[in-house]
């Protein structure tokens, strides 16, 4: 599986930005995606999970509310609208596949499938 991720930029504090990540490749059968995160100096840390039909969805208590995590399995697309960012959004955003069908742990090191980074950048 080949995750792609797109839509990083810089914006303004309050401003918003969506994310896509597409999968390639052996994409068949149940996995989830998640969306992570890593800000200069920090570890990795989970943003949103969402289960293969869009059903389920985690998102840490640091987004909850702002963030909107969407699945177009047409697409092999997940989406991340982010809304009123903060500078502490700041950071690079991965997306992240596994095979299983339900959330499971949000432990970025369970997850078997990465994409390349997109920088988001938020300036107060």
């Amino acid at each position: 599986v080949q995750l792609q991720a797109s839509g990083g930029g810089s914006v303004q504090a309050g401003g918003s930005l969506r994310l896509s990540c597409t999968t390639s490749g052996r994409t068949t059968g149940n996995y989830i995606m998640g969306w992570f995160r890593q800000g200069p100096g920090k570890e990795r840390e989970v943003v949103t999970v969402i289960t293969w039909n869009g059903g389920n969805t985690y998102y840490s208590d640091s987004v909850k509310g702002r963030f909107t995590s969407t699945r177009d399995k047409d697409k092999n697309t997940v989406y991340l609208q982010m809304t009123n960012l903060k500078p502490e959004d700041t950071a690079i955003y991965y997306c992240a596949a596994d095979r299983r069908s339900g959330l499971g742990s949000v432990n970025p090191a369970t997850f078997d499938y990465w994409g390349r980074g997109t920088q988001v950048t938020v300036s107060s």
